[in-house]
């Protein structure tokens, strides 16, 4: 059976820059999954051995081969809860030593202030709260989990994402985003400093409101401004970065939005 360096679990907008960022960075042997068999030779082709599974109903062959290496990445939007405590248990007994759980800031309520990784701030009935403590729960290996803001780089440009009239809610919220290339960064940093058994937020250092952001997005992209609604009850939180910049001195390739990352690529 084909040992692995790294298995990533999910090949989309993140998980085809991270194989090809392993591949060509470290020369590492990558697993990669997807569940559509077309997308086979684009795995390939960026430097991964593909496996076709679905994290609700895992061909078992399939998925103790993928397993095959000391490092997992879980990099999906579902969220099954009890197919990801299943998933955990398979890798409870797999060569898996260590795990990557990409979850998002999402978890946390909206209490209208800062929040930050280890206050208790999430809100319990959140089911990516749920899986990540489905996680950490497992002696079998580690988790550290990376919950990730609002995701953006050129090619998923917050420019384009209130177009056709949608209008942007709470408009006088801080936005809570970051960068392609900082979470690839994130990632590569708790890796290398073998940091497992924790939880960092992935968040750029700015904040400024939805009004502010979209409309210098949407002109990033010579679009007009979408429209703003103003009369929402405010709800909203700000998520710190402060933990994974002090604990591993990660530092920022985009710590702006509005300087760089979505006008200058």
């Amino acid at each position: 059976m084909h040992k692995f360096d790294i298995s990533i679990l999910g090949s989309g907008w993140l998980g085809l820059p991270l194989i090809r960022f392993f591949h060509d960075t470290y020369g590492l042997q990558v697993a990669a999954s997807t569940r559509q068999l077309h997308r086979f030779p684009e795995l390939e082709s960026a430097g991964a051995l593909p496996f076709r599974l679905d994290v609700t109903a895992p061909a078992k062959h399939e998925l103790t081969a993928f397993l095959n290496g000391p490092i997992l990445i879980i990099n999906i939007t579902c969220k099954d809860v009890a197919a990801f405590a299943q998933l955990a248990k398979h890798i409870a007994e797999s060569p898996v030593s260590t795990v990557l759980l990409i979850s998002s800031s999402s978890v946390y309520r909206n209490l209208n202030r800062v929040v930050t990784e280890d206050e208790g701030a999430e809100n319990p009935d959140n089911a990516l709260f749920q899986i990540e403590q489905c996680f950490r729960a497992e002696s079998g290996f580690k988790t550290t989990i990376l919950r990730c803001s609002g995701l953006v780089d050129q090619r998923r440009h917050p420019g384009r994402f209130f177009q056709h009239g949608k209008a942007v809610p709470q408009a006088d919220a801080p936005t809570n985003l970051i960068h392609l290339d900082d979470v690839i960064g994130m990632i590569d940093c708790i890796i290398q400093q073998q940091f497992w058994g924790d939880v960092f937020n992935a968040c750029s250092d700015t904040h400024p409101t939805k009004k502010i952001f979209y409309s210098f997005a949407s002109a990033c992209l010579n679009l007009p401004p979408p429209n703003f609604d103003d009369q929402t009850i405010p709800a909203w939180k700000q998520v710190s970065n402060d933990k994974i910049k002090h604990q591993l001195g990660y530092r920022l390739i985009h710590p702006d939005l509005l300087k760089s990352g979505l006008n200058d690529d």
